[in-house]
């Protein structure tokens, strides 16, 4: 059971709200849907979605994530529901249906989202208000990647979420390619998802690396994960993005112009920008999320970037 408790302050008098975790009703599914963008940073695409009738099942909720991603969504609504075996049965259905996938994304989000879904890391969550401990020892078994989020209510107006489980994702293997993958610019329209030399390009960009720039790419990263056990690494094709819930930071390496580039889940109106170290990205695009481009070229940018690494980890 949560543990996490919400106390109001009135004129000096502290009130405990009490918190619920009902069963999932449908109006709290319609709630997670119409605002998946702002509570997870997902693009929704369908609610109780047909597998057909060889399967026949229906998916709660399809989304696409800001890393363009596939994403299912099952909601528990009893604890004796089996909903991680239901939504791994999904999981392997949606895999073996990406052009019926992909053609709901360009129906719903465009053309342009549909030929960018990446499917080296498809996504199930699973929402409940609790879960045993049976479901999370199972999912730490299970080489998927399955997240558990717990919610829970507060009076009227008040919703709680708490990622439970999320995996560890492993790091890219470093490996000699023969050649630079020839891509759109950093600025232009990704290529062709599942264009074999594009799985390749960031270990490419990391073997072509010198030693310094591969210390300050590696110095980044284990920082991010070190804020916190709540940090997950999705390494994907173009960049390695950081999150909890949502991203907080995407991060890319580029060899020739000998620079870690990240992009921060921040707003740059906010902060006091240093020309040839921070920028704001909010109209331009690039690949990966966030409006802050912070640039790093030594180990001291790396250094005077911490203060706003921790800053996008704890707004994440």
């Amino acid at each position: 059971m949560s543990d996490i408790k919400l106390f109001h302050f009135n004129g000096g008098q502290v009130t405990e709200l009490a918190g619920a975790a009902v069963q999932v009703e449908k109006s709290l599914q319609k709630l997670f849907e119409a605002n998946l963008e702002a509570l997870l940073g997902i693009r929704f695409l369908a609610s109780e979605h047909s597998t057909g009738a060889v399967h026949g099942g229906r998916i709660d909720t399809l989304g696409v994530d800001e890393d363009n991603s596939p994403v299912i969504i099952e909601y528990k609504r009893s604890v004796n529901e089996n909903v991680i075996n239901q939504g791994l049965f999904y999981l392997d259905w949606l895999l073996d249906h990406r052009k019926e996938f992909q053609w709901l994304v360009m129906e719903r989000l465009g053309p342009e989202v549909a030929k960018a879904v990446d499917w080296t890391s498809p996504r199930l969550l699973c929402i409940a208000g609790d879960f045993t401990r049976y479901d999370e020892h199972a999912v730490k078994q299970i080489a998927r990647n399955i997240e558990l989020i717990r919610y829970r209510k507060f009076g009227d107006d008040l919703l709680m979420i708490e990622l439970v489980h999320a995996p560890k994702s492993a790091r890219l293997s470093v490996t000699k390619a023969s050649a630079e993958p020839q891509v759109a610019d950093h600025t232009t329209e990704v290529g062709q998802p599942n264009d074999p030399y594009l799985s390749n390009r960031m270990s490419y960009r990391l073997s072509q690396s010198s030693s310094e720039l591969r210390d300050i790419y590696d110095a980044v990263y284990q920082f991010l994960v070190g804020l916190g056990d709540d940090v997950q690494v999705k390494e994907l094709k173009l960049y390695t993005a950081f999150k909890r819930l949502k991203n907080f930071v995407c991060m890319e390496i580029y060899p020739q112009a000998r620079t870690v580039m990240l992009f921060l889940k921040l707003n740059p109106a906010e902060l006091d920008l240093e020309e040839g170290f921070t920028r704001d990205f909010r109209n331009i695009g690039h690949y990966g999320s966030g409006d802050l481009q912070v640039i790093l070229r030594s180990m001291a940018d790396f250094e005077k970037a911490q203060t706003l690494l921790r800053q996008a980890y704890e707004a994440g």
